[in-house]
């Protein structure tokens, strides 16, 4: 009889830990073992058997849910319900860095558009985007000395404006700070989407811009977009958060010239492990 309430109790945990890769895009072993209240070495048998099933991926340190086809672009509604508590802390940093009176951009993404939720209290500021969602964040601030420019194109899954529309409107701009959102980011391939018209308004985004903070969570690292937009070194400053593994941390500092990894507050983090 025990072992048969073991058994459901396993399923019962596998089920969960799917769910928490799923809806958080990547989880580590160490918040699982928090979370389910049992020892690392289980984690990581229930982590050996979901990846047999084909339920997720096995990474160093955690799980990630599983690969996606390189030209596979997920839709803005999908991907701004994805590790929204790193997100959040990546931007409340990179808002910290403009200042009055700058030109800056931001790609599309919901990292960037984040961000754009902690710019209403910047005074004269200047927002070049090609993002639907990042301008219609800053619409509603509604204020004289706010100015958005909004490039016009294509649109995208992921709600990014695109083509040559987009591309020949940034080439005619200079601006002080891009804030670049990815798809992924590998030693090998760089920064990458999996969307060639965005590739290419990024490009013209980069060498419009006197200096790149890139925005991009723990889990981007080792995903690789169809389209490579840069090279890890086009980066100024990465911005990303404490859950990226120690061998990334090796390759984007030995690439990039500054990163900053942000943390979850405790009683936050707490509060979002304890979601159901």
């Amino acid at each position: 009889m025990l072992s048969i309430v073991c058994v459901v109790l396993a399923g019962q945990r596998q089920k969960l830990i799917v769910d928490e890769v799923r809806r958080r895009g990547g989880v580590r072993v160490a918040e699982l073992t928090e979370l389910l209240s049992v020892s690392d070495m289980t984690i990581r048998r229930d982590l050996q058997v979901l990846e047999a099933a084909g339920l997720l991926e096995k990474v160093h340190g955690g799980a990630q849910t599983r690969g996606l086809p390189s030209t596979e672009e997920p839709g803005f509604e999908l991907k701004s319900h994805r590790q929204l508590e790193e997100k959040e802390a990546i931007a409340r940093v990179a808002a910290a860095l403009i200042k009055p009176g700058q030109a800056i951009a931001l790609t599309a993404g919901t990292t960037t558009w984040r961000l754009a939720h902690h710019l209403r209290d910047v005074p004269d500021l200047t927002v070049v985007t090609n993002s639907i969602q990042v301008a219609d964040v800053l619409h509603r601030h509604a204020r004289p000395d706010l100015t958005v420019v909004l490039t016009g194109g294509i649109r995208t899954p992921s709600d990014a404006l695109v083509g040559p529309v987009a591309v020949d409107a940034i080439r005619s701009l200079n601006v002080d700070v891009l804030f670049m959102g990815v798809h992924g980011m590998t030693a090998e391939s760089g920064f990458s989407t999996p969307n060639l018209l965005e590739a290419q308004a990024d490009q013209a985004l980069v060498e419009a811009a006197w200096r790149v903070v890139v925005v991009a969570d723990h889990t981007k690292w080792g995903v690789r977009g169809l389209s490579k937009i840069a090279p890890l070194d086009v980066a100024d400053l990465l911005i990303t958060d404490a859950g990226l593994d120690p061998e990334a941390r090796a390759v984007v500092g030995e690439a990039i010239p500054e990163v900053v990894f942000t943390t979850i507050p405790r009683a936050r983090r707490a509060r979002t492990d304890g979601a159901t």
